[in-house]
């Protein structure tokens, strides 16, 4: 289609040297597009939690066709084609397994059933769970194609190019289906039509986000056989004091760090830790709670691992050498 939207330069040279081989040079386009990139997989599958699967394969993906992207498209609409293909092969696979999904194609019987009424003002049916439940199963009736057309143009704000490049199909088709699409809904939903693209985030990923905060504490201690700086271990880590001796070997444990933060699932907080170092915690599930902890130095991972845990049962990570001893990460959800 030619260069007509031409790589941010931010994410060209991120892409240069992810060329090169550079592994983390990849970890700052993951953040950028990370919510956009499942919100669009999440509409598509009305699945939450398979949504982040697809967000992962398709940044995997991503990451190894890199040397096939020649910059001739945004980078986003490239990896928003890698989701919608990643997507599309999913709900193939539900159907093949004969599980039920929204974006089958449904009968005009069916589409007479989720008809609104008409003379009703919109805003005293949207907040009627019935109407919600009408309005959610008439974006889920949506033919494959047409919601991924008002996805990508109504929610996601492309244009018709944009549009064109994601789906690999003709700017008149975009336009054909896309005016179809809302055609379509219209005859549904009539005058509800104007609460649509709000309720599409409303009826699932905000709702999701909103459950799926995960709320943490981390604490950074320094094991070493002689005193070591830092305050006394506070009193609800004294339990573990007898478990670490044994399994570390390190007499004496010192506090340097303690957190408190939360963080959505699939996004990332980070904080400042000794050594010229970053600790990072990505919540991966709520229910029940994975928590990925990395601690970055620079732009290698010293620590790179995933944990499952509950409140009050908190989870010990060794980490590297740190002036006379070893730093220990204890990581554990709160309530």
């Amino acid at each position: 289609m030619g260069n007509r939207h031409p790589v941010d330069t931010d994410d060209q040279a991120l892409i240069e040297r992810c060329r090169q081989g550079d592994l983390a040079a990849f970890e700052p386009l993951v953040e950028k597009y990370r919510e956009r990139v499942w919100r669009l997989a999440c509409n598509f599958l009305r699945d939450p939690e398979e949504a982040w699967d697809v967000a992962q394969e398709a940044f995997v993906r991503a990451w190894q066709a890199l040397p096939s992207f020649r910059g001739q498209s945004a980078f986003y609409t490239w990896l928003f084609r890698i989701t919608m293909n990643v997507a599309t092969d999913r709900a193939r696979q539900r159907a093949a397994r004969g599980r039920a999904f929204g974006t089958e194609r449904v009968s005009e019987e069916e589409w007479e059933r989720v008809m609104v009424d008409q003379a009703a003002a919109p805003d005293d049916v949207a907040m009627r769970a019935e109407e919600r439940e009408r309005i959610r199963r008439a974006l889920e009736a949506l033919p494959p194609h047409h919601r991924a057309i008002i996805m990508l143009g109504d929610l996601e704000g492309l244009s018709y190019r944009e549009i064109a490049e994601v789906l690999d199909i003709p700017m008149g088709t975009v336009m054909s289906r896309l005016h179809n699409a809302r055609k379509r809904l219209r005859q549904v939903l009539g005058p509800l039509l104007v609460l649509v693209l709000a309720l599409m985030i409303l009826l699932a990923p905000a709702v999701v986000v909103a459950e799926q905060t995960v709320r943490f504490s981390a604490q950074v201690l320094l094991a070493s056989d002689a005193p070591a700086g830092g305050s006394r271990v506070p009193p609800d880590l004294e339990q573990l004091l007898p478990r670490l001796r044994q399994t570390l070997r390190y007499r004496e444990y010192a506090l340097l760090e303690r957190y408190r933060g939360q963080a959505a699932v699939g996004s990332s907080q980070r904080f400042s830790v000794p050594g010229d170092r970053q600790l990072e915690i990505t919540p991966e599930s709520a229910s029940p709670v994975r928590l990925r902890v990395r601690l970055l130095r620079g732009s290698v991972a010293e620590v790179n691992t995933v944990i499952q845990a509950a409140p009050g049962a908190p989870a010990v990570i060794g980490g590297p050498r740190h002036g006379n001893g070893v730093l220990i990460i204890v990581v554990s959800p709160s309530p």
